[in-house]
């Protein structure tokens, strides 16, 4: 007997809620595996920080849409600079998207933390870190470090932290100071969907966009 508009109707409801419900459960289950894996592997408080020969500063960029101080890059600056004065690190990787020719994360990255003191010969940039698995997955192939701290904010560090976990590097992260909501309300809502995709590239072997030839940071 054929079905009545109101019972399909029903049907196409009751099927949207079923699936509505399965991406809200796999929403969290990605982001729960992940922060459970990365908590115990971040730090808060600098002195607590186990030293590592590099630190990988994961890139941003310096300034909003608005032209106004992105203060998420001003934070991770702070951080690395807290990170390498305190002797918690040796070098630095600074890792971000260079891709266009009037957007350079690495270099506003590198000229930041110069003028906060850092010694320009322990700065090393990684200008293919497009996404945080390439900066992840380049830190271990291109500058041979099996075994680094990450610096950027905690909800950066699970993933990233949980990424690099999944492709046999030992990495803890440094927490940099969060600017809190609502600022950066659109970056911490990304990051949720973010924590899905981690999931998906790593069920497909995704690798970075570039590797290339060794780098050597010693």
């Amino acid at each position: 007997m054929a079905r009545t508009f109101t019972q399909w109707l029903r049907i196409v409801c009751r099927t949207t809620l079923y699936v509505c419900l399965a991406l809200v459960f796999v929403i969290i289950y990605c982001n729960v595996r992940i922060e459970t894996y990365a908590n115990k592997r971040l730090y808060d408080k600098v002195e607590e920080v186990p030293h590592r020969h590099a630190a990988v500063l994961l890139g941003t960029t310096p300034k909003t849409k608005r032209g106004n101080t992105n203060k998420f890059f001003t934070y991770r600056i702070d951080a690395c600079v807290a990170l390498y004065n305190a002797g918690k690190v040796d070098r630095i990787i600074v890792s971000g998207d260079n891709h266009r020719r009037n957007y350079n994360e690495p270099e506003a990255m590198r000229k930041a933390l110069i003028e906060k003191g850092i010694p320009k010969e322990v700065i090393f940039l990684d200008y293919a870190g497009f996404r945080t698995l390439d900066s992840v997955v380049r830190a271990k192939e291109i500058f041979c470090q099996n075994s680094y701290t990450l610096v950027s904010q905690r909800f950066h560090n699970q993933r990233a932290v949980f990424i690099a976990g999944k492709k046999k590097i030992d990495a803890i992260g440094y927490n940099a100071k969060d600017p809190g909501l609502p600022y950066g309300k659109k970056t911490k809502l990304r990051e949720v969907f973010a924590r899905c995709k981690v999931f998906l590239d790593l069920m497909v072997g995704k690798q970075p966009y570039f590797l290339g030839e060794q780098i050597d940071i010693r």
